[in-house]
């Protein structure tokens, strides 16, 4: 994390602006006013927010100025420029900031933009200097099919139940990752085999409690609460082959529920998914299991992401969901 001064309202003379201050010397850049790499933007509402957003992507650094000093938006930033190739930074001008700052969804803006102000400098480079001992070099870590164990079975009450409907057919095999845990999410097959008692519906996927997250393009998560007409989920197939269909309409009514959950590659997981004979995950052999007929010691295929998500948006740091 880079610590920047800002000179801009100190020096009009041009004079010498590090023989000004002598806090200068620990500064990665003196900020005067303006850069060609970096864009300013006053945050007060939504409105400012959202001209950031817009900016990720086009421009290396996005400098923040809260008129009143608020986390959430710089989180969202943070998430949203994640390997974006733009890096935030944002003005503090209160000490009691400077850690929120730093550690923000575990991994912090990219640089600070500080007073000329000695105590405010102290507690900046204490602060960096215990981020920086934090980091651990990790490897890049993509989302994948794996093999998870069934360990419970239980009643999951009775609520609101989500059927996603798209404007195409899934095929044989094919389904969508779903599921309580956003970091092992459970592969529910399509409504595409035929049944002695209802008819296929092969352009459904019944995804389960309106809480759950489904796997959207672009590795976001979103919760099914949150789904529109229009909007892109991914498909996945027993291979792992990933495309991305848009969705048609949203079908929602309330039935009872199965609670079911998993433990695969040192991480549990849980689905809460319809009671029906037509809900069915997908096992190991590439086969379709009914919820109704599934049994604890069964293994079934999850999508696997060990990463923490802000706003569906994954990044690297720790997070637990029970």
């Amino acid at each position: 994390m880079e610590l920047w001064i800002d000179l801009e309202s100190i020096d009009n003379s041009g004079n010498d602006l590090e023989s000004i201050s002598s806090l200068a010397v620990y500064a990665d850049r003196i900020w005067q006013g303006s850069a060609p790499d970096v864009a300013e933007i006053t945050l007060d509402d939504y409105r400012g927010q959202e001209e950031a957003f817009s900016m990720i992507g086009l421009v290396p650094w996005i400098l923040i100025r809260c008129s009143n000093w608020t986390m959430i938006p710089l989180e969202n930033l943070i998430a949203g420029a994640s390997k974006s190739g733009t890096k935030i930074a944002v003005f503090i001008s209160n000490k009691i900031n400077i850690g929120g700052a730093t550690f923000a969804l575990q991994h912090g803006v990219d640089a600070l933009l500080l007073a000329d102000d000695e105590e405010i400098w102290e507690i900046a480079k204490e602060f960096r200097n215990e981020k920086q001992d934090l980091i651990t070099p990790r490897e890049e870590n993509e989302s994948k099919l794996s093999i998870a164990r069934i360990t419970s079975i239980e009643s999951g009450g009775f609520g609101e139940r989500v059927c996603i409907d798209l404007v195409e057919r899934l095929g044989k095999g094919e389904g969508m990752a779903l599921g309580s845990t956003a970091n092992m999410l459970c592969l529910i097959h399509g409504e595409t085999l035929p049944s002695e008692y209802v008819p296929s519906r092969p352009f459904r996927v019944n995804a389960g409690a309106i809480h759950s997250y489904v796997l959207m393009k672009g590795e976001k998560t979103k919760y099914l609460s949150e789904l529109k007409s229009g909007e892109q989920v991914t498909i996945i197939d027993l291979e792992g082959k990933e495309r991305f269909a848009s969705i048609g309409r949203i079908k929602i009514e309330r039935r009872p529920f199965l609670k079911i959950e998993y433990l695969g590659n040192e991480m549990r997981g849980q689905i809460i998914v319809q009671q029906a004979e037509t809900v069915r995950l997908m096992s190991k052999a590439g086969e379709a299991i009914s919820v109704t007929g599934i049994s604890i010691g069964d293994e079934v295929l999850v999508y696997s992401d060990p990463r923490m998500r802000h706003i569906g948006i994954a990044i690297e740091g720790d997070v637990r969901e029970i």
